[in-house]
């Protein structure tokens, strides 16, 4: 006798279990995170120079601020940052409609904190996206 399948964590929020809408596997999460992560950098060295990497002072938060920004203004406008779109998955409202501006600033800044994005529920949903009542999908 099988055991019975374990339920889709996005069949809750009316989510397909699969494609286009589905909730986003790990593994695509990350690479978004790894890869906008690499470009803030890229991006921050290039405006601010190499100290930004192990120098002192304000320097040392440019990366961090590049990120906010450029996750923030993304995924206002594009529905998913840098990282998440080359990566094929993307921020959406629980209600299917896209995310706004406020939201956005909110979601970025909650990311920014780390312990909101860590603190994980079932439905691989962050304590950030519980808050916002947002949810990380495929996109393609």
């Amino acid at each position: 006798m099988s055991e019975p399948a374990a339920p889709d964590p996005g069949a809750s929020f009316g989510l397909p279990s699969a494609g286009r809408g589905s909730l986003a596997p790990w593994g695509a999460r990350l690479a978004a995170l790894l890869l906008d992560w690499a470009a803030c950098l890229l991006v921050a060295t290039g405006l601010f120079g190499t100290a930004v990497l192990w120098g002192s002072g304000w320097r040392l938060w440019t990366p961090l601020a590049t990120y906010f920004v450029e996750k923030a203004v993304l995924t206002a406008v594009a529905g998913g940052s840098f990282g998440q779109l080359i990566a094929g998955v993307g921020v959406m409202r629980l209600d299917g409609g896209r995310i706004g501006v406020l939201q956005a600033l909110l979601r970025s800044a909650l990311v920014c904190l780390v312990i909101p994005a860590i603190v994980i529920g079932p439905a691989r949903r962050g304590l950030h996206d519980v808050l916002l009542g947002t949810v990380v999908v495929k996109s393609r």
